[in-house]
């Protein structure tokens, strides 16, 4: 899986002319699967956003609370484009898991989060429809994370196409 997290003030999801979900202060995460993801991908990676420290604590020292620590929301958006691999000047999705799967996967991700965490504070967007999505960015803040079995698989897998 990847992820990338942004520290925001506010974030929505529109889909056409409908916002179908919005969060104030906290994350918005942009979430790839890759076509061999795993449980324990999704295991890391819900530990990851819901534990680094992103957040200034009540006395404002910076980076002491995870999103959950401070009691913030998160607004998940699945993007598969996070998997592009350009040949040439086209991209080519085919390290992205395919439509219904990665859907049931996606569904499983946002459920072990909402376990883990407040589900009220769970948002996300629509999975597979075009969106837009408004983010103010706090900080900038925004990071990227792989989940380990990536990082060192990831030579190994594409070599065998």
């Amino acid at each position: 899986m990847r992820a990338v997290i942004q520290r925001v003030r506010r974030a929505a999801v529109t889909v056409g002319e409908e916002t179908i979900s919005s969060i104030g202060r906290g994350l918005c995460v942009l979430v790839g699967i890759h076509r061999n993801d795993t449980s324990a991908d999704i295991d890391f990676m819900v530990r990851k956003i819901l534990n680094t420290r992103l957040f200034e604590d009540g006395n404002g020292k910076r980076w002491q609370l995870g999103v959950k620590d401070a009691g913030l929301e998160i607004l998940c958006v699945s993007q598969f484009t996070l998997y592009c691999e350009l040949k040439g000047n086209k991209p080519d999705y085919r390290h992205a898991m395919g439509g219904e799967a990665a859907q049931q996967f996606y569904e499983e991700f946002l459920g072990q989060l909402r376990r883990q965490y407040k589900g009220d504070m769970i948002k996300d967007g629509k999975f597979g429809a075009m969106m837009q999505v408004d983010i103010l960015n706090d900080g900038p803040v925004t990071i990227n994370i792989d989940s380990p079995s990536k990082k060192v698989n990831e030579n190994r897998i594409d070599t065998h196409e």
